[in-house]
């Protein structure tokens, strides 16, 4: 294999979202927190505006590979056994999130892994945290 194992992807759609927050914004990051009502949607940041605890999982980078994925450690004991789509849809997000402003909401949409993406992860090291590196 050429690589880790994909974890998470964006939709065309959120491509495009991303593309214009990065030109309003500068760099941007996600963080999936699992907390309730909104805190259960991937939130965008501005890169370095939000602090990565040290036990949160970087699941990986999006937007050509610029574009770091966080996820709450507790949440990533429920999700470690799927594959993320970040996706875009009509309505209102949470005001922290940058998208908020423009009408839509990023949204994430799962499948499990198949047996042979289980099999690469488990010969791969594990995923960097907090604690291992900066958001």
């Amino acid at each position: 294999m050429g690589g880790l194992t994909r974890r998470v992807d964006l939709t065309p759609a959120a491509e495009d979202l991303v593309a214009r927050l990065t030109e309003t914004h500068g760099p941007v990051m996600f963080h999936q927190s699992g907390g309730c009502c909104d805190g259960s949607a991937p939130m965008c940041y501005p890169r370095g505006e939000f602090k990565v605890g040290g036990a949160d999982v970087l699941l990986g980078h999006v937007f050509h590979d610029d574009v770091p994925f966080w996820m709450s450690a507790d949440q990533y004991t429920y999700w470690q056994h799927t594959h993320l789509t970040v996706d875009v849809v009509p309505g209102r997000g949470s005001g922290f999130s940058l998208e908020a402003p423009e009408g839509v909401r990023f949204l994430i949409r799962s499948r499990l892994l198949t047996d042979e993406e289980l099999a690469d992860i488990e010969a791969e090291p594990p995923l960097p945290t907090g604690a291992d590196t900066s958001g």
